[in-house]
Protein backbone atom coordinates (compact mmCIF):
# COMPACT_ATOMS: atom_id res chain seq x y z
CA UNK A 1 0.00 0.00 0.00
CA UNK A 2 1.16 3.50 -0.75
CA UNK A 3 0.46 4.70 2.81
CA UNK A 4 2.91 2.13 4.10
CA UNK A 5 5.53 3.15 1.53
CA UNK A 6 5.13 6.83 2.51
CA UNK A 7 4.55 6.11 6.19
CA UNK A 8 7.51 8.14 7.47
CA UNK A 9 6.51 11.26 5.54
CA UNK A 10 2.83 10.92 6.46
CA UNK A 11 3.63 10.35 10.13
CA UNK A 12 5.79 13.48 10.17
CA UNK A 13 2.81 15.47 8.86
CA UNK A 14 0.53 13.93 11.49
CA UNK A 15 3.01 14.81 14.25
CA UNK A 16 3.11 18.43 13.04
CA UNK A 17 -0.70 18.50 13.11
CA UNK A 18 -0.62 17.05 16.63
CA UNK A 19 1.76 19.83 17.68
CA UNK A 20 -0.56 22.41 16.16
CA UNK A 21 -3.52 20.89 18.04
CA UNK A 22 -1.57 21.06 21.28
CA UNK A 23 -0.69 24.72 20.59
CA UNK A 24 -4.36 25.45 19.95
CA UNK A 25 -5.30 23.72 23.20
CA UNK A 26 -2.70 25.78 25.12
CA UNK A 27 -3.99 28.97 23.50
CA UNK A 28 -7.54 28.20 24.59
CA UNK A 29 -6.41 27.31 28.11
CA UNK A 30 -4.45 30.56 28.30
CA UNK A 31 -7.52 32.44 27.07
CA UNK A 32 -5.67 34.07 24.19
CA UNK A 33 -7.57 36.44 21.95
CA UNK A 34 -9.88 35.32 19.17
CA UNK A 35 -7.44 36.36 16.44
CA UNK A 36 -4.64 34.20 17.82
CA UNK A 37 -6.94 31.22 18.31
CA UNK A 38 -8.40 31.59 14.81
CA UNK A 39 -4.93 31.76 13.27
CA UNK A 40 -3.90 28.57 15.05
CA UNK A 41 -7.10 26.83 13.96
CA UNK A 42 -6.62 28.00 10.36
CA UNK A 43 -3.04 26.72 10.26
CA UNK A 44 -4.18 23.39 11.63
CA UNK A 45 -6.95 23.17 9.03
CA UNK A 46 -4.42 23.91 6.29
CA UNK A 47 -2.14 21.15 7.56
CA UNK A 48 -4.99 18.62 7.65
CA UNK A 49 -6.09 19.66 4.15
CA UNK A 50 -2.52 19.22 2.89
CA UNK A 51 -2.34 15.74 4.40
CA UNK A 52 -5.72 14.85 2.92
CA UNK A 53 -4.69 16.09 -0.54
CA UNK A 54 -1.47 14.07 -0.40
CA UNK A 55 -3.28 10.87 0.57
CA UNK A 56 -5.96 11.41 -2.11
CA UNK A 57 -3.33 12.06 -4.78
CA UNK A 58 -1.42 8.92 -3.81
CA UNK A 59 -4.67 6.96 -3.86
CA UNK A 60 -5.48 8.16 -7.37
CA UNK A 61 -1.96 7.41 -8.62
CA UNK A 62 -1.78 3.96 -6.99
CA UNK A 63 -5.34 2.64 -7.20
CA UNK A 64 -6.88 4.35 -10.20
CA UNK A 65 -4.29 5.48 -12.75
CA UNK A 66 -0.96 7.27 -12.60
CA UNK A 67 -1.03 10.11 -15.14
CA UNK A 68 2.77 10.21 -15.16
CA UNK A 69 2.97 6.60 -16.39
CA UNK A 70 0.31 6.86 -19.11
CA UNK A 71 0.17 10.56 -20.04
CA UNK A 72 -1.67 10.02 -23.35
CA UNK A 73 -4.55 8.05 -21.86
CA UNK A 74 -7.89 9.81 -21.45
CA UNK A 75 -8.15 8.24 -18.00
CA UNK A 76 -4.74 9.62 -17.11
CA UNK A 77 -5.76 13.09 -18.24
CA UNK A 78 -8.88 12.83 -16.08
CA UNK A 79 -6.79 11.65 -13.13
CA UNK A 80 -4.36 14.55 -13.57
CA UNK A 81 -7.28 16.99 -13.65
CA UNK A 82 -8.79 15.41 -10.54
CA UNK A 83 -5.48 15.65 -8.68
CA UNK A 84 -5.22 19.34 -9.59
CA UNK A 85 -8.82 20.03 -8.51
CA UNK A 86 -8.30 18.25 -5.18
CA UNK A 87 -5.09 20.17 -4.50
CA UNK A 88 -6.74 23.49 -5.39
CA UNK A 89 -9.86 22.76 -3.36
CA UNK A 90 -7.94 21.71 -0.26
CA UNK A 91 -5.56 24.70 -0.21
Amino acid sequence: MHTVKDKTRLMARVRRIKGQAEALERALEAELGCTDVLMLAASMRGAVNGLTAEILEDHIRNHIIDPDKQPQSEYAKGAAELIEVVRTYLK
